[in-house]
């Protein structure tokens, strides 16, 4: 078993709070790269990351969802808007969801604190769907379907790695439900 990698699965978690030292940009970057790289089916690769670090505009999109599931863009030094579409491909949640994942683990492999912020098909606080919240604030074109946010930034807690126990292995069915 690869070690180093189980390691990186059972350390992955959500951070929703930042210290607000800034992301280097290289790891910035190395965290691009592991979207970049994700599969996608039939390599059609139907999306495009949106890599937000204007103060103002985390600010701003941080009301893109009802209930504050992302006020956590306020205290953020970047962000990663993912869309597809869905013209290009019927998979394209799939393929988008599979640069989400590779993203989110990739930050925290380097010490970088994120979260995943759902955005399909859901409404931000002024009453409008987050996709169009956020199409507003950054002009992606109407073709183009939200998927979801990759918040970044160093985390202000470490929260405890999962243990092997602690998975749910009851989810798991061998040959039948």
């Amino acid at each position: 078993m690869n070690e180093q990698m189980m390691e990186t699965f059972l350390n992955r978690r959500s951070v929703r709070s930042y210290t607000g030292e800034a992301v280097p940009m290289e790891k910035l970057n190395t965290i691009i790269m592991a979207g970049l790289s994700s599969a996608s089916s039939r390599a059609i690769r139907p999306w495009d990351l949106i890599v937000v670090r204007d103060k103002d505009k985390l600010i701003e999109m941080s009301g893109c969802r009802l209930k504050g599931s992302s006020r956590m863009l306020a205290g953020a030094d970047a962000a990663i808007v993912v869309v597809g579409d869905e013209e290009r491909s019927d998979v394209w949640i799939e393929d988008c969801s599979v640069v989400m994942a590779n993203m989110h683990l990739m930050a925290s492999a380097l010490g970088v604190g994120s979260c995943w912020i759902q955005g399909r098909d859901r409404e931000a606080v002024d009453g409008e769907t987050t996709e169009d919240f956020l199409r507003r604030i950054l002009q992606f074109p109407s073709e183009s379907r939200l998927l979801a946010i990759l918040s970044l930034g160093m985390p202000d807690e470490e929260l405890p790695a999962r243990t092997p126990e602690s998975l749910p292995f009851n989810k798991v069915h061998i040959n039948k439900y």
